[in-house]
């Protein structure tokens, strides 16, 4: 077995190295990285220690790729600038390169020297504007569906589905995700490439170096264990806007039994996130960071709200469910900890970033 990552030692891609180590540790798996992200070079005497293969390049540079001369079973695109905020003022060149003409030199890569290619692509996708006319109730502490409240292409109690509308404007950012989920189809329809799209929910856990433009739940977390102030951004600064959550566990196992499957479901994209069972407010994970930090903090309310954010999104993983009996396990309290206990063994170094 030999497995590339790409954006191999950001958050999910180191974490989706170790998973693949340990499941095959007679395989070859090569973190691919620029290591652009803070914290991503930490990751780089771990992989020494695992035996991971760790290749320092950027895919904006096809050569960079090209010195690679294995064949992969399995290739993860899991590079990106992954901020909502960038480009917002502005064009971001790097963001703009790294997202579309990365796309196209992992595809021409893979072309020849993959049998599958799993792209890692983001809920971002889905249009702003139908995202903030989702009928919603406002309950002690968060937003609920309002399921009275009117019908849209794609929604359901369940939360959102791959259906739900992608053709207008959602963010510079999700608008490099969509444009390299169309490019990706092509090269399968053209080339016959191997290839599956996920569209993850919000990805949180140990090992993340999060913002608040991404990342914000590990933020979140680690704002509480550090006992530093936050802030409930936009929609009254009450924290009622919900997300879904996924563990990267449960994303290496949505991914495995897509590889096994890939002749039947190359070309399907597929939304895989927590669901509604596995989704929290800010107002209610502030109350459980509470309760596993033992730390009450400083919360300001900024009741403005961005161009874009949302109030709420849940993936609706129904279909990653029916094609091939994915669920996500991992819970919020499950993830909280999780981020807890990384916290409190790597203290010093990790309190100089956050």
């Amino acid at each position: 077995m030999k497995i590339l990552i790409t954006g191999g030692a950001g958050f999910v891609g180191a974490y989706l190295c170790r998973l693949y180590k340990s499941k095959y540790p007679n395989g070859k798996v090569v973190a691919f990285d620029n290591l652009h992200r803070r914290g991503s070079e930490l990751n780089i005497q771990e992989f020494s220690r695992l035996g991971i293969d760790f290749v320092h390049g950027d895919i904006r540079i096809y050569e960079d790729l090209s010195v690679l001369e294995d064949h992969f079973d399995l290739f993860i695109e899991a590079s990106a600038e992954p901020s909502v905020l960038m480009g917002l003022n502005k064009p971001n060149l790097y963001a703009l390169q790294t997202n579309l003409q990365g796309t196209v030199n992992c595809l021409n890569f893979a072309l020849h020297h993959a049998d599958c290619f799993n792209f890692l692509s983001t809920s971002r996708v889905y249009s702003i504007d139908p995202l903030k006319k989702i009928p919603l109730k406002e309950g002690d502490t968060r937003f609920y569906i309002d399921e009275s409240g009117g019908s849209l292409s794609g929604l359901s109690e369940k939360g959102i589905n791959e259906d739900f509308p992608v053709n207008t404007a959602r963010s510079i950012y999700g608008a490099t995700k969509l444009a390299s989920e169309l490019l990706i189809q092509e090269y399968v329809d053209t080339y016959n490439l191997k290839a599956i799209i996920n569209r993850c929910g919000v990805l949180c856990g140990a090992g993340q170096f999060g913002k608040v433009e991404q990342g914000v739940f590990t933020l979140w977390v680690a704002r509480h264990y550090l006992e530093k102030p936050l802030k409930y951004t936009g929609f009254g600064g009450k924290g009622k806007q919900v997300r879904d959550l996924l563990h990267p566990k449960d994303l290496f196992e949505a991914i495995e039994i897509q590889r096994d499957q890939v002749n039947r479901c190359s070309g399907e994209i597929y939304n895989i996130g927590g669901g509604t069972d596995i989704s929290v407010s800010l107002l209610e994970l502030t109350k459980l960071c509470q309760e596993i930090t033992g730390n009450s903090i400083e919360i300001q309310e900024i009741p403005e709200t961005t161009a874009v954010d949302i109030p709420l999104y849940i993936t609706d993983y129904g279909k990653a469910h029916q094609g091939f009996g994915w669920k996500p396990n991992l819970g919020v309290q499950d993830i909280v900890s999780d981020i807890y206990e990384w916290l409190t063994k790597n203290h010093r170094t990790l309190q100089q970033i956050f």
